[in-house]
C-alpha cells in the first residue's frame, strides 16, 4: 500500500527545499538584485517570498488552529510578509532564512498526525472548493516553492548558467550513454 503522511511530507519538503538552495547558491550575490522583467520580483526577493511563505500555514494550523478561514486576517499577515521581504539582506542571510525557515516548518510537518491531517478548514463564503485538508493546505507551500523554483531556473538561464537540477541530469544521461557504449 502506498502511503503518503507527515513523515513523507517533511521529507518531500526538506527535498524541494535543499534544491531551491542549491539555486541560490549558485546565483551569484551581484545578481541577486535581477528582475527577470519588469515588476517582477527581483532574485533575493523571491528567494525571501519562498523562505517566509510557509509561516501563513503555520499561523492558521499550528498558532491559531483555526478550522475556518472566516475572520482570518489574510490581508494583515501578507502585509507582514510583504514588509519582510522588502528588508535588504545579504546573500548568506537569505540562505541562512531558506535553512532555517525550511527546517522549521518540516520539522512541524514531521510531528502530525494523520488524524490532524484529515481534518478540514472551511474557508470563507464563495471560495471554491469550500474547505479543504489540512493535509491540501499544508503541502501547498511545496507546490507553491516549486513553482517559485521554476521562476528561478529560467533566471539562471537568462544569466547564462545551467540549473543544478538540469546539469545533475544531464551527467546522469551522459553516464548512461557511456555505459551503454562500453557494452
Amino acid at each position: 500500500m502506498n502511503y503518503y503522511g507527515p513523515k513523507e511530507m517533511a521529507a518531500s519538503f526538506r527535498t524541494v527545499r535543499g534544491n531551491t538552495i542549491k539555486i541560490a547558491e549558485e546565483i551569484p550575490e551581484e545578481s541577486y538584485g535581477f528582475r527577470a522583467a519588469e515588476g517582477c520580483r527581483s532574485v533575493a526577493e523571491t528567494l525571501v517570498h519562498i523562505a517566509v511563505l510557509p509561516r501563513v500555514p503555520q499561523q492558521i494550523h499550528f498558532i491559531e488552529h483555526l478550522d475556518t478561514l472566516v475572520g482570518f486576517d489574510f490581508f494583515g499577515m501578507m502585509g507582514k510578509l510583504a514588509a519582510e521581504m522588502q528588508v535588504v539582506r545579504s546573500k548568506a542571510e537569505i540562505l541562512e532564512l531558506l535553512r532555517t525557515e525550511g527546517e522549521n516548518y518540516a520539522q512541524a510537518l514531521d510531528g502530525l498526525s494523520d488524524a490532524f491531517l484529515g481534518e478540514t478548514v472551511q474557508y470563507p463564503q464563495g471560495m471554491a472548493p469550500p474547505s479543504k485538508s489540512r493535509f491540501e493546505m499544508l503541502i501547498a507551500p511545496k507546490e507553491h516553492e516549486m513553482h517559485h523554483r521554476g521562476q528561478l531556473m529560467m533566471v539562471q538561464r537568462m544569466l547564462g548558467m545551467v540549473p543544478p537540477l538540469t546539469r545533475h541530469m544531464q551527467e546522469r544521461i551522459a553516464a548512461m550513454k557511456a555505459a551503454v557504449a562500453q557494452s
